[in-house]
């Protein structure tokens, strides 16, 4: 009996309209990134264990994907030292490479591997999958790619205004209307020390962040389970509800935290990262000031930002912030940052929801010609050479078959126009061209073909 195929659980094969689709999000975001002066790297899809480990906290580490050292990998080790060892360390043994788990570490090891090499400030993008030992469900993959663009060597919160024009872009053009959501690291810390509790602004932001999922009476409990007191959960509600215009939002805020310095800086750099994009074109999608938003990450220390699509319901499409010391773990450190990533799964899912890919980006072939013959082939190479000279992509039935078959080969493809080329067409050295679409058909010149795509 034949084996079935399969493929691992938590992976997917693209067919050829999927992967249109895919690289018609990835080629958009390509170039609007270009258009910043970001350049693309890449990274290998492993890397040496002793630099993923650690990185991710204790769960991360557990979904590391860890490759099996080649050869006689239990080369030196007794049987009872395997059934005796426990399996992170027979894994550190056998182990000294994994896969990427994101694209962000790599990028710092990348930047203190190359520093030399590198004009600062240095703007990078990769598009490139990653990979994560994750229990699969739906939404939830082992292998998806990120596209992450980062800024590294420059304190400069003129990069945090271009994330925002480089967002509204790509939204833009993708034709999606979302909601740009931009916070600060500091406002919060700043939020904690008002309230007394600066030791939990890690439990405080993990719990304000989760509003949208939780409701306001769900946050508040599990503040109260990380052990924040009664009153001080009090005092944060106005501001966890806190409404308004930006500029009444950043006033109210200018005053909650008159007292506290940085909670003071956190607002000063959102009001002049907002002044300055509203004195720039306008932007096609709303930037909100939401005071909830913390991203889950705690190595961001200054502006956060993240992506809500407004016609789908679905998480967060794109998210980034600022970190003063990414390169820090790697024995380089004070060297700030910034950086984004496009959800490109979630975009793709947005995109078929709302039915907003062009049709030229899933099109593959323009035109079909028919064959009739040896004859009526050769010619329909010699035109066909001249559509592809000209751009215009293009398919010659390879067999002298019944029409049917071959019309249901371009409906199947959904390729828009057909050639005919006929023992008539022949004579005249002409070509019949039929719209798969109204059904109407045309009888032009090779050159006349060519001006018609």
């Amino acid at each position: 009996m034949a084996q079935k195929t399969s493929i691992p659980k938590g992976t997917r094969d693209f067919s050829p309209v999927e992967m249109a689709k895919r690289n018609y999000i990835f080629n958009t975001i390509k170039e609007v990134f270009a258009l910043y002066g970001f350049q693309q790297i890449e990274t290998p899809a492993m890397e040496n264990l002793s630099t993923l480990m650690g990185k991710y906290g204790e769960e991360g580490d557990k979904l590391l994907f860890k490759i099996l050292n080649s050869g006689d990998f239990l080369h030196g080790m007794t049987a009872e030292e395997v059934a005796t060892t426990s399996t992170l360390k027979l894994a550190a043994k056998f182990c000294e490479k994994g896969l990427r788990y994101d694209l962000t570490v790599p990028f710092a090891r990348y930047v203190v591997q190359h520093r030399e090499e590198l004009a600062l400030p240095f703007k990078r993008y990769q598009i490139q999958p990653v990979w994560r030992a994750d229990r699969p469900q739906k939404g939830r993959y082992r292998e998806f790619y990120q596209c992450d663009a980062d800024v590294v060597g420059s304190d400069s919160l003129l990069y945090e205004v271009e994330i925002v024009q480089m967002i509204d872009a790509v939204f833009s053009k993708f034709g999606v209307r979302v909601c740009i959501k931009i916070n600060n690291r500091k406002i919060l810390t700043g939020i904690a020390e008002i309230i007394g509790q600066a030791e939990k602004i890690v439990d405080i932001t993990v719990a304000i962040d989760k509003l949208d999922k939780i409701g306001l009476e769900g946050v508040n409990a599990e503040l109260a389970t990380a052990g924040i007191p009664a009153e001080a959960i009090e005092r944060l509600q106005p501001i966890i509800q806190l409404k308004g215009s930006n500029k009444e939002k950043l006033a109210t805020m200018k005053e909650v935290l008159k007292d506290s310095e940085i909670g003071l800086k956190g607002v000063e750099e959102v009001e002049w990262i907002l002044d300055t994009l509203s004195e720039m074109s306008a932007l096609k999608n709303e930037v909100e000031l939401d005071l909830t938003l913390a991203r889950g990450l705690n190595y961001y220390t200054g502006a956060i930002f993240e992506v809500k699509a407004l016609d789908v319901e679905i998480g967060s499409i794109t998210g980034g912030g600022r970190y003063d010391n990414l390169t820090g773990i790697f024995g380089m450190p004070g060297l700030s940052g910034v950086g984004f990533s496009f959800g490109a799964d979630r975009i793709f899912d947005v995109l078929n929801q709302l039915d907003l890919y062009p049709k030229e980006a899933v099109e593959t072939t323009k035109v079909l010609f028919v064959n009739f013959g040896d004859a009526e082939m050769r010619f329909c190479m010699n035109v066909a050479a001249q559509l592809r000279a000209a751009g215009i992509s293009v398919e010659i039935y390879p067999d002298n078959v019944k029409m049917k078959k071959q019309m249901t080969y371009a409906n199947a493809k959904g390729i828009p126009f057909v050639a005919i080329i006929g023992e008539s067409e022949l004579a005249e050295r002409k070509v019949n061209v039929k719209n798969m679409t109204t059904g109407e058909q045309q009888l032009v010149t090779p050159a006349e073909l060519v001006e018609m795509f």
